[in-house]
């Protein structure tokens, strides 16, 4: 089944993505709210895969600040550029729906998965369950999930949505514990029948 970020851009976003945050850096827009997000769940320098990871804003900006990342994404044209910005990093060709974890480090080497950007959106129809559970899969004991996405759904092939009761499912499903919920990376509050949400979950520690 075709994922739909490829059947929606045809993998050839890469170069485009990448000028548009360029622009964006220039103009002075704040480009790491996720990756901040992110760092301040994490008490300590940590092991960070950046799942969907693009052209690799969030992951470059949290190896800055001092964490191990890698890089999964199924857009060559994408990692291209993630590659060029930041050839020291771990970058894969993967898909998250049929993930391998051995070019990763293997299951359980995470304390943080972070899916930004809409990546559970764009994943190929009726995968989504799969995909939680594999990102789960990743963690260490006390590993956390951070995913962010619209509850109002994408363009193109992305028009189809992920609820957020569909999402909370996917993750009791994979063993995850809920921590928290916002209604986006600047930590705004959560309110029900809201359109984007960052929720965060976690796997028991032992």
């Amino acid at each position: 089944m075709t994922n739909r970020w490829l059947a929606n851009t045809g993998g050839t976003r890469g170069p485009e993505y990448a000028e548009r945050f360029r622009r964006m850096a220039a103009e002075g827009r704040d480009l790491h709210g996720e990756a901040r997000f992110c760092d301040e769940l994490l008490s300590e320098p940590a092991r960070v895969l950046d799942a969907g990871c693009g052209t690799g804003r969030v992951a470059i900006e949290l190896a800055r600040q001092g964490h191990e990342v890698v890089g999964v994404d199924l857009d060559a044209s994408m990692l291209a550029e993630a590659e060029t910005a930041a050839p020291g990093l771990t970058w894969v060709l993967d898909d998250l729906a049929d993930l391998d974890p051995a070019p990763l480090g293997g299951r359980g080497s995470f304390d943080l998965v972070v899916a930004a950007g809409n990546v559970l959106i764009f994943l190929a129809p009726g995968t989504e369950a799969d995909v939680v559970g594999a990102l789960a899969g990743m963690l260490r004991p006390g590993g956390i999930l951070v995913a962010g996405f619209s509850l109002t759904g994408g363009p193109g092939e992305a028009g189809a949505t992920l609820s957020a009761a569909d999402y909370e499912a996917a993750c009791a499903a994979a063993g995850l514990v809920r921590r928290t919920r916002y209604a986006g990376w600047g930590r705004e509050r959560w309110v029900d029948g809201g359109d984007y949400m960052v929720a965060v979950h976690a796997v028991p520690a032992v």
